[in-house]
């Protein structure tokens, strides 16, 4: 099955940003601006990059004189939403119990989400809601790559583009071609163009380039086999792909401050805004209270593709949908008014953004000391026409770098605890496992495996693989009735488990493909003293951080997922972060499903 036209028609996305272990910018939901009282609300969905930004300009703006129409004050209230998550809700279904309020404003990082979600729409038969949305601030896509490997390839005196990063991605000897072998083969980070909007904007890109154009792409270029070539050439370096590019950015810090920061990624595509955000030691762009950034030991450089990059506009889409009302719409009309103010779009300079206003001038922090150019980028491309961007989106999911994936679930007795309507935690998990399924490519190869005390024939045998790793398209039935026949049973030895799966993966390595463990779990490690707990848990951490037996060579990918209130975060958090890759939060077991949405997302 299709993996694009599954995960469109999926009730999807929880925001990925919230879904992640992290509790950075939780308090940038709506009920924190305070209560709007009989003020005509306008809700708005923002992406995630912007949202202290508009959270600021809202306080500004609400309870002003400008706040009113008419007689009646007007309420604006922000929520975070990634781009592609809140792009997909909109031309599926907004459940607002799930997803929070329906947004009147719609603020993604680009327009060509308004683009995608109004050719969706009209593919299924119904009316576009998505209206022309003016530039609110704009950053461009870049190639960030840590200094010492810039240099290497000459930059900035040497143009780069995505044909150097092709030509990188298919060296044998990769960095030992530039006389660095120590940094072993190029890895790319990207992220899902589904999800994120680097991630589309780098698809763009590298397709304009492959073509030899710079506008006027067409259906009829994607066909072409020396575009599908160069598509998969490029994604065949791929680390693996995130949700947002905050994954791979705090990542490549946690790296730097190990010294390790050269040998996780080699190159990341990112907006400039991003590269200033990590350069200045706030990787994720969110400072909490009290939080002091501190700048990486390696800073990264931003390199304008030689062939031409996109913006990034955040547009304020002002949505024409059956939930939204005249007052509201007029409301949002002042708004948008009130953010393009000039003394307001100096503030996008603070958050180290360009000013969407042309009459407000380009400063600091666009500058050399931050890593960026405000000179680039040269040129510009075009956004491609609505039916060509989802026909590209439709075809990066045969050319995207395949998976080995092993599927590691909980089935501790915990598990059984009822969530509602005769429901248990293992129930509504083992719903949302089948579901996954069909998020997953024909050709990725997927492995069941199952843990909790005495399972098997040994009496102290702590997990069972009920597959081996297969090819989906061969087992997709087998895994559904295996995960089916699931039930709960005795305690949870999640440490000794997270190795022995790290290690499984380790040892079954495909250098071919994104290599990762999904462990899902709703407990904390009860297989042990306190002292034997700290113990085997520094001893995983060690294991992880050095690569498994020293198989640093092999890169694997362990993501977690705390499945319930109880359910370990820090240490399941420590784990994922210690593997390079990140931790997802469904501590309401009813989340489950589009958390597994945002973890398959990565491969």
């Amino acid at each position: 099955m299709n993996r694009i036209r599954v995960v469109a028609t999926a009730l999807v996305l929880l925001l990925v940003a919230s879904a992640c272990g992290t509790d950075k910018g939780k308090a940038n939901n709506p009920a924190d601006l305070g209560d709007p009282g009989d003020c005509t609300v306008v809700d708005m969905a923002s992406s995630p990059e912007k949202i202290d930004l508009m959270t600021t300009l809202a306080k500004a703006f609400n309870g002003t004189d400008r706040a009113k129409v008419g007689k009646g004050c007007v309420f604006v209230r922000p929520q975070k939403k990634s781009s592609g998550g809140a792009a997909q809700l909109l031309y599926t279904t907004w459940n607002e119990s799930v997803d929070g309020p329906r947004p009147v404003i719609w603020s993604p990082a680009a327009s060509s989400w308004g683009q995608v979600v109004n050719q969706r729409l009209i593919d299924a038969g119904q009316k576009a809601i998505v209206t022309t949305g003016q530039p609110f601030m704009v950053t461009p896509l870049t190639i960030a790559m840590p200094k010492p490997m810039a240099d290497a390839l000459g930059y900035p005196g040497k143009a780069i583009g995505w044909t150097d990063i092709l030509t990188l991605a298919k060296d044998q000897k990769g960095w030992g071609a530039f006389g660095h072998p120590e940094w072993g083969p190029f890895k790319l980070g990207k992220t899902n163009p589904n999800f994120s909007t680097s991630g589309l904007s780098a698809l763009i890109a590298q397709t304009y380039e492959a073509t030899g154009k710079t506008s006027g792409l067409s259906k009829e270029d994607l066909d072409k086999p020396e575009v599908v070539k160069f598509g998969e050439g490029v994604e065949s370096a791929v680390v693996h792909y995130g949700d947002t590019t905050l994954t791979f950015l705090n990542n490549l810090y946690r790296a730097d401050q190990r010294g390790t920061a050269l040998s996780y990624v080699s190159a990341v595509a990112v907006e400039e805004k991003s590269v200033i955000d990590y350069n200045q030691g706030n990787p994720d762009g969110i400072l909490d209270p009290g939080e002091q950034p501190r700048p990486p030991r390696i800073p990264l450089v931003a390199i304008y593709p030689k062939e031409g990059t996109l913006f990034s506009d955040n547009p304020l889409f002002i949505l024409d949908a059956p939930w939204v009302t005249q007052a509201q719409k007029d409301g949002a009309k002042l708004f948008e008014a009130f953010v393009k103010e000039p003394d307001n779009q100096r503030q996008v300079l603070s958050f180290h953004f360009r000013p969407g206003n042309p009459a407000v001038p380009v400063g600091d922090p666009i500058t050399a000391a931050n890593g960026v150019d405000p000179n680039q980028p040269q040129t510009l491309l075009e956004v491609p026409r609505p039916d060509v961007l989802t026909t590209l989106l439709d075809k990066w999911a045969t050319q995207r770098k395949k998976a080995k994936v092993l599927f590691v679930l909980d089935v501790s007795g915990s598990m059984g605890e009822d969530v509602g309507n005769g429901q248990t935690r293992l129930d509504l998990a083992k719903q949302a496992s089948i579901d996954a399924l069909d998020l997953f490519s024909a050709d990725d190869q997927l492995g069941l495996r199952i843990f909790s005390n005495g399972l098997g024939d040994a009496q102290d045998q702590n997990s069972l693989d009920l597959l081996p790793y297969g090819r989906v398209a061969d087992q997709r039935e087998r895994l559904r009735s295996a995960i089916s026949g699931l039930f709960p049973t005795n305690g949870t030895p999640l440490y000794t488990v997270a190795e022995s799966s790290y290690q499984k993966a380790v040892d079954e390595f495909d250098p071919t493909r994104i290599n990762a463990v999904v462990l899902l779990t709703d407990g904390q490690n009860d297989d042990g003293t306190p002292d034997d707990d700290n113990q085997q848990l520094q001893s995983l951490l060690q294991k992880l951080r050095s690569g498994g037996e020293g198989q640093a060579s092999k890169p694997v990918r362990v993501f977690t997922i705390a499945y319930s209130a109880d359910a370990g975060r820090d240490v399941l958090r420590q784990i994922a972060e210690a593997a390079s890759s990140a931790s997802y939060n469904a501590s309401d077991p009813k989340s489950i499903s589009s958390v597994l949405n945002a973890v398959v997302s990565n491969f």
